[in-house]
């Protein structure tokens, strides 16, 4: 048997995170080795013996084996809460294609020097001490007692389910399917409460802290001090600390974004992650990996609980849960006295058009802000922009421009040509619509900043607040905002996405959705779900007190199935339409696919190199794969860095990481390669 050696981390709180040592590994200590466990080992010139952690075992070494030294024992006991981050960096650098070193940056909390800072644990929290001003401006520092969860009878029925599965050992995750303003929250916390019962602790992932203020704040109410939060205003000394904090069993609760589940928690019992269904749990650098995933692993790794929540679970998670594989809890009724889910009208903007209406605003919202105003009542006002891209459509049908191959909509580039950016089929900007032959094709879209300069002249007597990447960028700006929306102190709130995450504000009892479909035209295969789960997250922002609401749709596609179904709130429906899209497509998650990108300063370099790795995967797995590509990114030049894409799916995602491997090993350490980047994507 050929020699192994270990690459091993002599201190894992060390800055730098890239300086592994090697080791030859003794026969003796074969049967013991294996990814995070922890030696002891002969360091430096004294060879004084000092504790690592395995973070590579293989056959190959950088330098003379003659001056390799041997690993000395295996520490007694050392699965610890660094064992498992580092056992879990190595499942991540395995399934999303990155390097060690990249998942081990990720993982694992970076050492550096930190000013103490004299603040309120909730400053301490955010970084800004406005952040979490609820209703009534108080600060928490001490768990309410009075604060109490009254659970209805279907939240009971869920939490007694989870506490019998949990007793006997059933660790199968859950994904709790609730329609907005049914209470999850309520239900996590119960949750919570049984597991802190047990003495283990809890990781809860909220996609942005800063947007979802009310959600934290109950938790605060709920078990205070024991709370610890991780945001990004921290800085890595900080958010060190407050790992520390965690790993000495200073707190039993974490709540945070992505990095918030690598907490180094000894006995971890139950991860919530709430919103399963954003966008923010994919992170966007190597490795690439999203947390629910992640989540899933460190779950089954510590025999710990994890259970998802969202009124718009991804398509994913709920295959995974009609399939069996997560247990499904549903609530289907608004958990507040009288409260039920506002009624929905869909506007058909060319009639409007047609009936000489060019306004943003909808004959029939006008009259409903109009109405609103005098009662009284508060109105937000969603332009939909998530997913805005240079797309064309034509204003007489509402058509899109969109690829015959790929059912996506084909970007403008330069004003001239129409490219898909999944297989690059390309046409020159017609002069005419394709469909009705109208002459009135044009690019789409409008800010916000002009709907609040129309609504000012439309309706002078409302108090108008506008929330967007402008009017937020100041420290503490999204809190001052909702802060003040909240206190009524404005009669309209106008914004984009983040006016739509999980707020509960019990005056509204309009929203208006402008432009619903912009998603829609996004070049993204998931463009259809994006645009369901924002319509049914803004509707439900309407009505969550005992005054109805109601919420208007406006679209060029109300015959589409995401705004159809979006306007029923139907769930299932949507659902079964888009997975049978989805596997006419041979999108995820009928498939995996796998996205390779090329980038570098010399374009043709790029262009080059991508060929060559298209060839050669065609070579070597031939049909094994579905290739298409290469093609230029989306945004094909960002910072004179150019950018191809090569998209391979294939139902089996062990050849997708097969490929990924062959093409790594093959590419990375060439001369070529060194003047470029390769990106590995999973999904």
């Amino acid at each position: 048997m050929a020699e192994q050696y270990a690459s091993i981390i002599i201190d894992i709180s060390h800055e730098n995170v890239d300086r592994v040592f090697q080791y030859r590994i003794p026969e003796e200590l074969l049967p013991q080795i294996r990814i995070g466990v922890q030696v002891c080992v002969p360091f430096g010139a004294g060879n004084r013996t000092r504790k690592g952690y395995v973070v590579e075992i293989g056959e190959r070494v950088d330098y003379d084996t003659a001056k390799i030294k041997t690993i000395i024992e295996v520490v007694s006991k050392s699965v610890t809460a660094g064992s498992q981050l580092i056992e879990l960096a190595w499942w991540m650098k395995e399934r999303y294609g990155s390097t060690m070193n990249q998942a081990l940056k990720t993982v694992l909390p970076v050492k550096k020097q930190v000013k103490a800072r004299n603040q309120t644990i909730v400053e301490s929290m955010v970084g800004e001490s406005d952040v979490f001003a609820g209703l009534d401006g108080a600060r928490i520092d001490e768990k309410e007692e009075l604060f109490e969860i009254a659970l209805n009878e279907k939240q009971q029925d869920i939490v007694r389910e989870f506490r019998a599965a949990y007793d006997a050992g059933d660790r199968k995750p859950c994904l709790l399917h609730g329609i907005t303003g049914s209470g999850k929250t309520e239900v996590y916390m119960a949750m919570m409460d049984e597991i802190l019962a047990q003495g283990r602790q809890v990781i809860v992932l909220i996609p942005e802290i800063a947007l979802t203020y009310q959600t934290v704040m109950r938790f605060y109410r709920r078990f205070g001090k024991r709370i610890c939060v991780m945001h990004s205003r921290l800085s890595a000394g900080e958010r060190f600390d407050q790992f520390e904090r965690a790993k000495r069993g200073e707190t039993d609760i974490m709540i945070g974004a992505r990095s918030a589940l690598f907490t180094p928690f000894s006995n971890l019992g139950l991860i919530i992650m709430d919103e399963e269904h954003e966008g923010a749990y994919k992170s966007e650098g190597a490795p690439r990996y999203h947390a629910r995933e992640v989540a899933e692993k460190l779950a089954e790794m510590n025999g710990a609980a994890f259970v998802m929540g969202s009124a718009t679970p991804s398509v994913e998670a709920y295959t995974r849960a009609k399939a069996g594989i997560y247990r499904l809890f549903t609530l289907d009724a608004r958990a507040g006295i009288g409260s039920s889910l506002a009624s929905t009208e869909v506007v058909d903007l060319r009639g409007e058009m047609q009936a000489g209406n060019k306004s943003i605003f909808s004959r029939r919202l006008q009259e409903l802000i109009a109405d609103r105003l005098a009662k009284k009542e508060q109105i937000m006002l969603f332009m939909n922009r998530r997913g805005y891209s240079s797309f064309v459509s034509c204003r007489s049908c509402g058509e899109a421009m969109k690829c015959p191959h790929c059912d996506v909509t084909l970007t403008l580039h330069n004003r001239s040509r129409l490219v898909c950016h999944y297989c690059g089929y390309a046409i020159p900007m017609p002069k005419q619509c394709p469909e009705c032959g109208s002459s009135y094709l044009a690019g789409f879209g409008i800010g916000t900043q002009k709907i609040e300069e129309l609504a000012g002249q439309m309706f002078p007597q409302a108090r108008i607040l506008r929330m967007d990447l402008d009017t937020t960028s100041r420290k503490g700006g999204h809190a001052s905002i909702l802060s003040a929306f909240a206190k009524r102190e404005a009669d309209i709130l106008i914004g984009t996405q983040m006016i739509v995450k999980g707020h509960d504000f019990p005056g509204v009892t309009l929203v208006g959705i402008l432009a619903a479909d912009v998603s829609l035209y996004a070049p993204d295969y998931r463009s259809a779900e994006r645009t369901f789960q924002l319509l049914v997250q803004a509707a439900g922002r309407a009505g969550r007190a005992a005054q109805p609401g109601i919420a208007v749709i406006q679209t060029y596609m109300p015959e589409h199935y995401s705004i159809q179904t979006a306007a029923k709130q139907d769930y299932e429906a949507f659902f079964e339409q888009e997975t049978g899209y989805r596997k006419l497509m041979h999108y995820p998650p009928s498939c995996h696919m796998l996205t390779v990108q090329i980038a570098g300063k010399d374009e043709e370099l790029a262009g080059h190199m991508m060929e060559q790795v298209q060839a050669a995967v065609q070579r070597k797995f031939g049909r094994e794969v579905m290739l298409i590509g290469p093609v230029p990114a989306p945004v094909y030049k960002v910072n004179d860095i150019y950018r191809k894409i090569l998209y391979m799916k294939q139902e089996n995602y062990d050849i997708l990481i097969r490929i990924q491997k062959y093409v790594q090993e093959r590419w990375d350490e060439t001369e070529s390669c060194k003047k470029l980047t390769i990106q590995y994507d999973f999904s």
